[in-house]
């Protein structure tokens, strides 16, 4: 790529790429993607990013292109992968300066560099830990900032490698540098401390900043001045020590508890602390108290002197009186609610429901049941005391699993909370709606199932409140619920539901609202039918209503997942909504996608196995797939498993329509894919030459030449075996004349004779039964070997041992016996499988299990009998050779085998 003129386009192409007309956009964006493989085009893009003149944008796609490029093409490993030459050039522009303006782009410079590094350094990149550490201690203000913010990530990025060897290469670094930031630390550190105790807050500020910069080099204004927000963020950043640094952290802390305790719970900090500040010095007395590397081991022998050390100073500190002023002060002062959210919650007590009503309160709550845990015995009887003073619904429902066997929660409901609930003055509401949060919390550790009834009518009498009720519904249905108790509700409460979905008007709402109702019907599953008609109208206006709001499609593509499988057959009526959601969620070519697709496609297997039949719109909207699975994500397995159902809803139909492209996207899939990947698109082959023999070999013709090399390179992994021994079994047996012709092309293909061929195939076959642990497979591969019988061939009466072998491990898999009648019985076959007889509450057969059964009917393995098979290929190839010749040919078989073969086969 000429680098001139290469410039030139590609800077053309990334301003028509942060474009907002797809028109101009896509086509860029495919000119982009064509290129990532051309050598130089990462050396283009560094120019441009590093080019501050250009349009910010521009810059700042450059930078994720080739951050991607690094995950692509780095590694020498990788298809398409970068020179060595480049990439030396390459590392050496990434480094070449520090002094990006821009933040957003200087955190992903940053972030690209240790990407690099994490394959690169210190090997192929000795020299970027120098740069970085003489870049840190330059006097240019921005210069050190870029560098330590791209120290800090290449080091973090360095640290999380896992291989014994990475580790330590790391160590032997981390040795060189750790004395350097950590003088920085400690001793800024140091200087803020004191200098806060002295009030001194521009001393403060300054240390501050400067332990923050040998921290993590986070942007810090250099003007700025000492306020709330800023001191959160910075003190909120000094925390990442004794996060990362435990043990290094230990002498400060006494003097950090000190510190934070009495900011925060006795009198010293009244007037002078602010909301930000408190979250902090929360945060820092939650990590002493619950960090591992603090606790003895429970052998004290086993322990670390580090954790010893540490653990004394704690117990010094948490007294039996500090930690009661501690429990207290929380439940009494940091638990209430503040005028103004008082204030709030009169006048949107929607909004309020759903967010948080201060940045303290989550932390107080956090801080309560670590400090509850950790000291249970002492804070114990404190809290029990208070609750026999004042209700402290808060406290009491977050130590819910410590107080187990302190509070009789089922008479405190039925005595107390019930009470508290039935008061319907306004005023009252905050009180409701704590005692609704608390019965949500103990529902869930105790609390009899026979008050359900009663909490149920609680339910009803308070739907006109949305956020007193969806939280509890929510917990209700997770923990011991029993439908039968629900279902004299469940009329009344689904109706009060839908209405309060159509009430609410805060997006996180209707999202709750709807996570019940899914919750609801998943639950009672097809028993909701009757009830569910106005929810059906209603979803698809919703869906329409949320176009700009991808988590509540989200929650509406749950919903619909559930229905279709509470609705069954009935679901098809649905599709004229159903099938375009399916098919926006599944387009990898549609931005909603990147938020839809998982609960797209969960949306879309149901469908299929729930459908009684394919039609003409749900065919199209496989036109999805192979882009799907060209992506080889982590929802490969849910496409196998739509792929399967097409195949078990309308196999010829389906074939006939994809069979070619699905066939190429099977042969791309096999070329670069894990084991496991294998085995599950190996699968996908055996259901379809399994429910269409003869279409299906035909269909996979190009793959099965791989199958026959793989069975005759003797596969290494047992499961793989096992799938292409499957396959082939279904081929030998279900479509013998192809077999025949495959036969034909190996022969060419490997210089041998198709007799001779053959001969090695069934020998692989027989060393690797074991490979094989499937009964239903076991079976299929007696069959097989079996239909090659009778059989006047040499070599197949040679391996006829080997054949009578598999056969008779396969009787004793498949064969049970009546022990009325002292006969076998083979257990596959269909006319041996009961009907399942259904009891009133339980649910009928989904189309998907009746679709399984007929097309198993057909099936060799459940229609064939084994031993009557068995029996007939024996007498027919006896009657070929005659009585002589066949029992010479018996004599090749182990006496013990054949006295095996002779009791399975009695009475025939």
């Amino acid at each position: 790529m000429d680098m001139d003129s290469a410039s030139t386009v590609v800077l053309q192409a990334l301003t028509q790429a942060t474009s907002q007309d797809t028109a101009v956009l896509k086509p860029a964006e495919e000119q982009l993607r064509q290129w990532e493989t051309q050598p130089g085009f990462y050396s283009v893009l560094l120019n441009i990013f590093n080019n501050h003149m250009l349009d910010v944008n521009v810059r700042w796609l450059a930078v994720l292109y080739f951050k991607n490029g690094i995950d692509r093409y780095w590694r020498r490993v990788a298809p398409h992968a970068l020179s060595e030459e480049e990439k030396v050039s390459l590392r050496a522009g990434l480094i070449t300066n520090f002094n990006e303006p821009v933040n957003q782009i200087a955190t992903q410079i940053a972030v690209l560099i240790a990407k690099v590094a994490r394959l690169d350094c210190p090997r192929q990149w000795p020299e970027l830990i120098p740069i970085l550490l003489e870049s840190v201690k330059g006097q240019d203000g921005l210069q050190q900032h870029r560098a330590l913010l791209t120290f800090y990530h290449v080091t973090k990025t360095l640290a999380s490698k896992r291989l014994a060897q990475d580790r330590r290469l790391f160590q032997d670094l981390a040795s060189g540098i750790y004395s350097f930031a950590c003088s920085l630390w400690s001793h800024h550190t140091d200087c803020f401390l004191q200098q806060i105790y002295a009030r001194d807050e521009a001393a403060a500020l300054s240390s501050l900043e400067r332990t923050l910069l040998s921290l993590k080099g986070n942007s810090i204004s250099s003007n700025a001045h000492l306020q709330t927000t800023q001191l959160h963020s910075h003190t909120r950043r000094l925390l990442d020590f004794l996060e990362y640094h435990p043990c290094a952290f230990i002498p400060l802390i006494q003097r950090s508890l000190e510190f934070a305790v009495s900011y925060v719970f006795t009198p010293a900090g009244e007037g002078v602390t602010f909301e930000r500040f408190i979250v902090q010095c929360m945060n820092l007395i939650k990590m002493i108290v619950k960090n591992d590397a603090y606790k003895p081991a429970k052998n004290i022998d086993d322990s670390k002197p580090e954790s010893l050390e540490a653990h004394k100073i704690k117990t010094a500190f948490f007294t039996h009186p500090t930690l009661t002023e501690i429990g207290r002060r929380l439940v009494s002062h940091y638990f209430l609610l503040t005028e103004e959210e008082l204030a709030m919650w009169e006048e949107d007590p929607e909004s309020f429901g759903n967010s948080t009503s201060s940045d303290t309160w989550p932390c107080t709550e956090v801080l309560f049941l670590d400090i509850f845990h950790n000291y249970s015995q002492t804070l114990t009887p404190v809290l029990l005391d208070m609750v026999q003073n004042l209700q402290v619904y808060n406290a009491v429902g977050l130590a819910a699993y410590e107080l187990f066997d302190n509070v009789d929660f089922d008479q405190w409901f039925k005595n107390q909370l019930l009470g508290e609930l039935q008061v319907s003055h306004h005023r009252y509401k905050l009180i409701r709606r704590r005692v609704i949060w608390l019965i949500g919390q103990w529902i869930s550790v105790k609390f009899k199932s026979d008050l359900r009834p009663l909490l149920y009518e609680v339910i009803l009498s308070l739907m006109q409140d949305p956020d007193l009720v969806v939280r509890l519904l929510q917990t209700v249905f997770f923990f011991r619920f029993r439908t039968e108790q629900f279902l004299p509700y469940l009329e009344s409460i689904f109706g009060l539901l839908f209405q309060l979905l159509q009430q609410v008007t805060e997006c996180d709402t209707k999202m709750q609202v709807l996570h019940v109702i899914s919750c609801v019907i998943e639950r009672v599953n097809i028993q909701i039918r009757p009830y569910v008609g106005c929810l059906v109208q209603y979803l698809p206006l919703l869906w329409k209503q949320s176009e700009e709001h991808n988590m509540l499609r989200c929650a509406i593509l749950t919903t619909l997942i559930h229905l279709v499988q509470g609705l069954g057959a009935e679901s098809k009526n649905l599709y004229p909504f159903l099938l375009p959601v399916i098919q926006l969620s599944t387009d990898v070519s549609q931005p909603p996608h990147v938020y839809l697709l998982e609960d797209g496609l969960e949306l879309w297997l149901v469908t299929l196995e729930n459908s009684p039949a394919v039609t003409p719109e749900l065919l199209r909207i496989f036109q999805n797939m192979s882009a799907l699975l060209e992506l080889s994500s982590e929802n490969l397995r849910t496409c196998f498993q739509i792929i399967n159902a097409y195949v078990y809803l309308s196999a010829t139909e389906f074939l006939q329509n994809y069979a070619e492209s699905l066939c190429r996207s099977f042969c791309d899939l096999l070329k670069d894919i894990t084991n496991e990947g294998q085995v599950q698109v190996l699968k996908v082959v055996e259901i379809v030459l399994k429910v269409s023999p003869i279409l299906g070999a035909h269909m996979f013709q190009p793959l099965l030449p791989a199958v026959f090399r793989g069975i005759m390179d003797g596969e290494r992994y047992p499961v793989v075996m096992s799938t292409y021994l499957g396959i082939m079994g279904r081929v030998l047996l279900q479509n013998s004349s192809f077999f025949s012709s495959l036969l034909t092309q190996m022969a060419l293909e490997c210089g041998q004779e198709m007799d001779q061929l053959l001969g090695s195939v069934i020998e692989m076959w027989v060393d690797r039964m074991d490979n094989i642990t499937q009964p239903e497979r076991r079976k299929l591969s007696a069959l097989a070997l079996l239909s090659l019988l009778p059989s006047d061939n040499s070599v197949i009466q040679d391996k006829f041992c080997g054949i009578i072998n598999i056969c008779v491990e396969a009787l004793h898999d498949v064969m049970t016996e009546d022990p009325e009648t002292g006969t076998f019985k083979d257990c596959m076959l269909m006319s041996h499988f009961e009907e399942p007889k259904l009891s009133d509450d339980e649910e009928p057969p989904t189309e998907h299990t009746a679709q399984l059964l007929e097309l198993i009917k057909p099936d060799p393995v459940h229609s064939v009998s084994l031993q009557q098979f068995v029996y007939e290929k024996l007498k027919a190839q006896q009657a070929l050779m005659g009585d002589q010749g066949f029992g010479v040919l018996m004599e090749t078989v182990d006496t013990e085998l054949v006295r095996q073969l002779q009791e399975f086969l009695q009475g025939l």
